[in-house]
This record gives C-alpha cells, sequence and structure tokens, in this order.
C-alpha cells in the first residue's frame, strides 16, 4: 500500500509544520508528503509538494485539494499543530488497510503532548472514557486519521460547503452508505493538544449551520428532526450561557437558507449499521 500524508496549514505555524513534516516523512514506510497552503504561501523541504490555494478553502477544500493532488492508495491528513510520535506508524496504517478491503477510515488515537488524559471529543463514539480501546465507528477524527482513497473519491470527498465542522461525519456517513466500515485504532497514534474547538469565534455559528446542512443532505427528515432537536438540547444544557447559544442559532438558520449541495437520504441498512455500531444517527 502506498501512503500519502496531507498537511494542512494556514501558514502561521512554521515550526509546527516543520515538526508535521518530519514526523511523516520519518515513517518507516515510505510517505509521499503534500502540504496545502490555504490561503497561505508556504515552503516545505525538497520532495514535499506543496499547493498553495488562493484563499482559505476551509478544512474540506483543502483536504479534497491535498487528495486531488496525491497519489497513495491510503491517505493520511494532519493539521500542521500535530505529528506522529512513533515511526511505526505508516507500516501499521498500510497494514490494516492492505488487510481489509472493506475498512475505509482508521481514526487514530490523539495523544495530549503535554502527558494528560487527552481529550473526550478525540474518542470519536459515544462511550469514549478508554481511549485505548479500539472499535467501529460511525465518524472519525479528520485530522488525525488514514483513509482509503479510492472510498473517499468514490464517496464524492469531503463537503466543501462545510468549510469547516462536521465534514468529517458527513463523508463517514456516506461511506457506510457504499458498505465501507470505519474504525477507532487505538494503536495508531498522533500528538495534539486538548484545547476545545470552542475556542475559535465562528465555532457555534458554523456547528450550528453544519448539524443542520448534515441532516439536509443525509437524513430522512424523522430522523433529521430528531437529530437537529436532539443537538439544540445539548447544546443549550452543555453552555448555559446565552451568547453561544445565539450564535448556534443564527447557524442554524443560516443551514436553512444555504444550499446544502443535494440530498441523498440514507437507507434503512444504513441507519441500523450505524445502530450496531453504537451511534444511530440522531446523537
Amino acid at each position: 500500500m502506498k501512503l500519502s500524508c496531507v498537511i494542512l496549514t494556514l501558514g502561521d505555524r512554521p515550526a509546527e509544520l516543520d515538526r508535521a513534516i518530519a514526523s511523516a516523512l520519518g515513517q518507516d514506510t515510505e510517505t509521499e508528503v503534500v502540504v496545502v497552503g490555504n490561503g497561505a504561501d508556504v515552503t516545505a523541504p525538497p520532495g514535499v509538494t506543496v499547493i498553495r490555494l488562493p484563499e482559505n478553502a476551509g478544512v474540506a477544500g483543502g483536504r479534497n485539494a491535498g487528495v486531488a493532488a496525491c497519489a497513495g492508495d491510503v491517505v493520511l491528513f494532519l493539521d500542521d499543530d500535530g505529528w506522529y510520535p512513533d515511526t511505526g506508524t505508516g507500516s501499521h496504517v498500510a497494514a490494516r488497510f492492505a488487510a481489509d478491503p472493506e475498512l475505509a477510515v482508521l481514526s487514530f488515537r490523539v495523544a495530549d503532548p503535554e502527558g494528560g488524559p487527552g481529550a473526550r471529543w478525540h474518542v470519536p463514539r459515544l462511550r469514549a472514557g478508554d481511549p485505548e480501546r479500539s472499535s467501529v465507528v460511525t465518524t472519525f477524527a479528520g485530522g488525525a486519521c488514514a483513509m482509503r482513497r479510492s472510498a473517499f473519491l468514490a464517496a464524492g470527498g469531503l463537503p466543501e460547503a462545510f468549510f469547516y465542522a462536521h465534514e468529517e461525519t458527513d463523508l463517514a456517513w456516506r461511506l457506510i452508505g457504499l458498505g465501507y466500515r470505519l474504525e477507532y485504532d487505538a494503536g495508531a497514534r498522533m500528538c495534539h493538544h486538548a484545547l476545545p474547538n470552542a475556542r475559535h469565534a465562528p465555532f457555534f455559528r458554523l456547528d450550528g449551520r453544519n448539524r443542520v446542512l448534515l441532516a439536509r443532505r443525509n437524513l430522512p427528515w424523522p430522523l433529521a428532526a430528531g437529530y437537529l432537536l436532539d443537538w439544540f438540547t445539548l447544546t443549550v444544557v452543555r453552555e448555559r450561557s446565552a451568547a453561544p447559544v445565539r450564535a448556534w442559532l443564527a447557524g442554524f438558520a443560516e443551514g436553512w437558507r444555504m444550499d446544502p449541495g443535494g440530498r441523498h437520504p440514507m437507507t434503512l441498512r444504513t441507519v441500523w449499521r450505524m445502530t450496531r455500531a453504537g451511534r444511530p444517527p440522531v446523537i
């Protein structure tokens, strides 16, 4: 299995980018490295392909551009503030995909570089208390994963209208609908800080907007109603302050005004597969 690694950067963390590139090039399996400058002019060592996008296309658009430029059978996705602490990650990933043609995605265990327990939201399942337990999952961590390139292309890639937030879940649901399997693999590690995504100013607006787009694109209407009601309730209960809830509701309204980019409701078979994996598509 030929490996490629797509690294996203906004060009504002050159030292961290160098560390990410070095960790990908240092794998025990030859790995093609593609750096995507998302609206940024970046430089990289010889042998590393650099894609310079004229403007920030978001996480989804940047990763799509990276996949289009690489040639690996399996693509590892990494952001410039993450890195691989183990040189054997490449051979581990290649062996997993070579052994199982139905495997589309491996979501990695995200290790806190400060030695802490890591963030629960980096474990892509409802029962996230034990990050060292591997399992089948229904979504994945976008900046800490490996994906079969043919499956990525068959599912149409990441939805660029999302820009950022839940683009991985949209792709995951479509992959499951195509008959592929996704796994959280605790044996594949990457390092990343445990700071919450909510620290970014547009997080709550994009979270609310993209949950609507996700439901409109993928869910039968009864399930879409349950999914959106569940996430509205969770947002109100978790935040307990007016500002993030207002931002979430503004995004929620925006999601209904936008073109979701096509509607293809999942089948009951896909719903059942997700339910058996521990996460029906209402939460």
